[in-house]
């Protein structure tokens, strides 16, 4: 069997690597032989590409490389594998379905309306997380093969075989509780946090780790500006792009702040608490009478945020949060395991053996 994985980019891959590492695993128990290969595409940003041919060869699977999508149908038009997973949705899928099945993970199960949306143009089966979204999708699009997987990401936190990361390794304090600063590109809280927010919250180790967008495109430079300047504090770690993997903050952290972000559902269904910084920096094409557009970019399971996390509508909020969410007793946690269910579906560490026996 052949399965190549399209990494458009790089943070896709936190969710494909449990996958692999099930597919190789049970093909070896099945004495099967497997063939996992990556397509990735070059950014034109030599370091940025080095970082990305370092982190893919740390795989250990094949990678070929490409500069635009239509090279990389191309080059499954002439490879014909049995499968060919992608993170997001792509064009073109009735060529690329001549010769090979596809499916999709989708790389985040954020608030965002694209999360729906994507499923517009139909892969052969599209992994999913809970009940709750899996009875979206099929009234939505009742022709196409919804598998209800859950979440494959988690998997490594849950079976404790993520990469472990500590205080010492980050240059952070033992003795001080762990803020996981999460902040997806846009809509983003950043902007609207204050140039002191680390001195503000000197008490606190806070590990940032920026959406990859934020670290590498020119338009979101004026978030980097702030990044940079949080970073100066001996209390912040700030994760590079090399950094592209969150899971391993948060198996670190206490507490997560983040914003319209799928991090939230992630690191709720780590039974870990979570901030919601319901407060964005918006475009002046998303304000006033375009505001419309604002609420259409995200999607109404945004609403489950109130069920999962302490909401701050201001920044000055945050502080109280704080201090409330690191008490948070055994009723809110049951109540937040209910909701994780609907949303991310089994947090049971089986989520990408599940797909591997589907492909399998």
């Amino acid at each position: 069997m052949k399965i190549i994985f399209d990494v458009q980019h790089l943070y896709y891959l936190p969710q494909y690597l449990p996958v692999i590492n099930a597919l190789h695993s049970q093909a070896a128990q099945q004495h099967a032989v497997i063939d996992v290969s990556l397509v990735c595409y070059r950014t034109g940003e030599q370091a940025l590409d080095d970082v990305i041919s370092k982190v893919t060869n740390d795989v250990g699977v094949s990678v070929f490389w490409v500069d635009e999508f239509y090279q990389a149908k191309a080059y499954y038009q002439y490879q014909k594998a049995d499968w060919i997973v992608f993170g997001n949705a792509v064009d073109e899928l009735d060529d690329i379905h001549q010769f090979s099945k596809t499916a999709l993970m989708q790389h985040g199960i954020g608030p965002k309306s694209c999360y729906y949306d994507v499923s517009e143009n139909p892969t052969t089966v599209r992994f999913v997380e809970g009940e709750h979204r899996l009875k979206r999708l099929q009234q939505r699009f009742p022709n196409a093969q919804f598998v209800d997987t859950g979440y494959a990401k988690l998997d490594p936190l849950i079976n404790q075989t993520e990469v472990t990361l500590t205080h010492e390794m980050l240059g952070l304090d033992v003795s001080k509780p762990t803020i996981l600063y999460a902040p997806t590109f846009y809509p983003s809280s950043i902007e609207k946090f204050p140039v002191e927010f680390a001195k503000e919250f000197e008490q606190y180790n806070i590990i940032v780790k920026p959406h990859f967008f934020s670290l590498t495109k020119s338009k979101y430079r004026k978030q980097r500006t702030l990044l940079d300047a949080w970073a100066k504090q001996s209390n912040v770690y700030l994760a590079n792009v090399e950094d592209y993997n969150l899971t391993p903050f948060m198996g670190l952290a206490d507490v997560m702040l983040s914003d319209a972000s799928s991090a939230i559902f992630e690191f709720a269904a780590l039974q870990k608490p979570v901030i919601w910084c319901d407060f964005y920096q918006l475009r002046w094409s998303y304000r006033g009478i375009f505001s419309y557009r604002f609420k259409q970019r995200l999607d109404p399971d945004i609403e489950f945020f109130n069920k999962v996390a302490l909401r701050a509508g201001q920044y000055k909020d945050i502080a109280s949060l704080l201090h409330s969410s690191l008490h948070e007793g055994d009723a809110v946690l049951t109540h937040k395991t209910q909701t994780i269910s609907q949303l991310a579906g089994q947090v049971d560490g089986k989520c990408a053996q599940r797909i591997a026996e589907f492909f399998l």
